[in-house]
């Protein structure tokens, strides 16, 4: 198979990681209630494991995204797929929620980790046109978890109890990541043998200690970190904030749904308009756009009102995230794209971790979820304010080589 078509073969095979990955760390939720009666263990505790599994993610992305670099995307990410398997069959074996809080969280969150860095910057290498589009579209796989991973989940419990429905789920994360991480490749540009093509890569010289030491990283980061703060308290406060306005709960948590729907046209719409006009010029119009969709939140009572906003807020926060990882490409070498790429996903999952803590204490002490809207539409905008100050490398060698 030639390059042309294999390259959607890497896109195809990153989405169904992603969908397995996020939706088997992401099925933690459904197991809350189970877990509780079962075990006796406090909500709150088991809800901590997400937490540990956030701040997992961010310091093993930068880790998984550099190993990457080194060996290729194959080995990472067959050995984050074996990681996530045994952790999630370890995890429902727990026996004390410490055990569960450090098992699920450390390593489970760990080990999803390692489906982003590595696996943006292989597509990204993979795809010089179209490039916003294929990443889009890995992104709207693992968009596609609360729509498949979640309910299943959701019957698996109502069949068996929480300790074997994750068992069955760690054994489908098994069978299905194990082979399709096989299919993984070097991008070629970096097969031997390829060396014109790294030199005339955006900064080929540049080594990856000036590169994270760079104000374009650094502003990508700062950028990724207040956009994913923006949105992780609305995401995961929405449906609470719904029910103190007389929504019943099996209602509102409907809105999740509308909002996972609308979000996986928006990978796809962000990325064609990224293709189009630019991935810098349409982050930062989706990032302020998100600052006054989150903020409008804050006016919702009723359902319809809820599924408006939420139709927005969806199409937009999950559009605007692909984005990072081909700014990343256009302008930093693809040796080091696993690395670069993890830095901002770390970055951004620090950004998620701040979210539900932080939407937690607003409402105890105003025992109302308002301000937790006007602040995250003020995050918004710093997003945006920051994403605007970002400025391409300069290029003076290939301008230079144009000119003559």
């Amino acid at each position: 198979m030639d390059k042309n078509s294999y390259r959607w073969v890497i896109v195809a095979a990153g989405g169904l990681l992603g969908c397995v990955a996020v939706g088997s760390m992401f099925s933690l939720p459904v197991f809350l209630k189970p877990m509780a009666q079962e075990t006796g263990w406090s909500v709150t505790g088991i809800s901590t494991a997400m937490t540990f599994g956030f701040l997992a993610m961010a310091v093993a992305s930068m880790v998984w995204g550099n190993l990457s670099d080194r060996y290729g995307p194959r080995p990472v990410v067959l050995a984050g797929s074996v990681l996530l398997a045994a952790s999630l069959a370890l995890a429902s074996q727990s026996s004390s929620l410490i055990e569960f809080q450090l098992v699920f969280g450390v390593l489970v969150g760990a080990a999803t980790a390692a489906m982003f860095a590595p696996m943006m910057a292989c597509v990204t290498g993979w795809f010089d046109t179209q490039r916003s589009l294929a990443v889009s579209l890995v992104s709207a796989g693992m968009g596609m978890a609360p729509m498949t991973m979640a309910p299943f989940a959701a019957w698996l419990v109502t069949v068996h109890d929480w300790r074997t429905s994750m068992l069955i789920i760690a054994g489908i994360a098994a069978v299905v990541m194990i082979p399709t991480s096989l299919l993984l490749r070097r991008p070629p540009a970096l097969a031997a043998g390829n060396e014109a093509a790294l030199a005339d890569e955006p900064q080929a010289d540049m080594t990856v200690r000036q590169a994270v030491r760079s104000p374009q990283f650094i502003v990508l980061m700062l950028a990724g970190f207040f956009c994913c703060a923006t949105h992780s308290g609305p995401i995961f406060h929405t449906v609470s904030y719904a029910v103190t306005c007389g929504i019943p709960m099996i209602a509102a948590v409907t809105i999740y749904s509308v909002e996972g729907l609308s979000g996986m046209f928006g990978r796809i719409g962000f990325g064609v308009m990224g293709d189009r006009f630019g991935a810098r010029r349409v982050l930062v119009i989706g990032l302020l756009a998100q600052a006054f969709g989150v903020l409008f939140y804050a006016f919702a009572s009723q359902l319809g009102q809820f599924y408006a906003v939420a139709v927005v807020v969806g199409f937009i926060y999950a559009g605007v995230m692909p984005l990072y990882a081909v700014i990343v490409r256009e302008n930093f070498p693809l040796k080091m794209m696993g690395t670069i790429i993890g830095g901002t996903a770390m970055a951004q999952s620090l950004g998620m971790s701040m979210g539900p803590l932080l939407g937690g204490l607003i409402y105890d002490h105003f025992n109302s979820y308002v301000w937790l809207y006007v602040g995250s539409w003020g995050m918004g905008i710093a997003a945006a304010l920051i994403a605007l100050t970002f400025r391409p490398f300069a290029q003076p060698n290939r301008e230079l080589a144009t000119a003559s």
